[in-house]
């Protein structure tokens, strides 16, 4: 299942891609721009069945998103498919992704730069955790409620995100020693602060171990340049014993993790990086 956020994201203004642009058309062209986000790389013909568009009017939102530059062809890393040449798939640009944040970036990294420089680098951590605890503690009971199998919580935990514009995705992986579930975040509204302070993302990697109880492991990361950000959730199989605590309200959340004991394998060559 895809979620979406309905809030519309301003790509350009009417009339800067040589054509008027109605509000419809432009909710519209919303909406394939999120769905590419959360679903990408994706091609015109999925968009058009999951967005009920016709072949046409899937191919004008996309070669406006791609002459703005919001949208992308994506390369496939793997061999070829079948015979004939593949079908096209998007992935949305650093400027799309521009697009559907809020344009804080420059000043909120800069206030960052100033705490670091005052306060040090574990000060940026610190703030960094504080934001994430209220996102984890408004999760917990839902997730909580999904019962004890990572499996149901993640698909919890991806509900959650995608209500609060996250664009989540999540698809089981993984085959005889090792299972899990990928879960791939296909928008992230701290993307251009995280990439020069990576403790944001080391922050909710660390919330997600806790919320779902097992030791996750970020493989890719919006921030670090690919086009979502992806992370494994084991379920199952070999190198797994995982008890589940959620710390109460008021517990440093810096010492959460080591109340969760975990072993696990960190061979996960064959979990591809950055797909979704």
């Amino acid at each position: 299942m895809v979620f979406f956020d309905e809030r519309p994201a301003r790509v350009a203004k009417d009339g800067e891609d040589g054509q008027h642009v109605s509000p419809l058309e432009s909710r519209t062209r919303s909406r394939v721009l999120h769905m590419v986000s959360a679903d990408g790389p994706i091609t015109a013909a999925e968009l058009g069945r999951h967005l009920d568009l016709t072949p046409a009017a899937v191919r004008r939102h996309l070669d406006a998103l791609v002459e703005q530059g919001a949208v992308v062809p994506h390369e496939p890393t793997g061999g070829r498919r079948g015979r004939g040449r593949p079908a096209r798939a998007y992935v949305v640009s650093g400027a799309g992704h521009s697009a559907l944040e809020a344009d804080y970036d420059s000043l909120a990294v800069e206030v960052l730069r100033y705490l670091e420089a005052h306060g040090g680098p574990s000060a940026v951590g610190d703030f960094a955790r504080t934001r994430v605890r209220a996102l984890e503690e408004r999760y917990a009971a839902r997730l909580a409620a999904a019962g004890d199998e990572p499996a149901a919580r993640t698909e919890a935990l991806v509900e959650a995100l995608s209500e609060d514009g996250f664009a989540a995705t999540a698809r089981p992986v993984g085959a005889g020693g090792l299972t899990g579930v990928q879960l791939c975040q296909g928008h992230c509204p701290v993307q251009q602060v995280a990439a020069e302070f990576p403790a944001f993302c080391e922050a909710e990697t660390d919330a997600f171990s806790r919320l779902l109880g097992v030791h996750v492991q970020r493989l890719a990361t919006l921030a670090g340049g690919h086009h979502v950000c992806t992370t494994f959730v084991p379920t199952g199989g070999m190198g797994l014993r995982a008890r589940k605590t959620t710390p109460p309200a008021g517990v440093d959340h810096r010492d959460a993790t080591n109340r969760t004991t975990t072993t696990r394998t960190d061979t996960l060559t064959h979990v591809q990086e950055g797909s979704s």
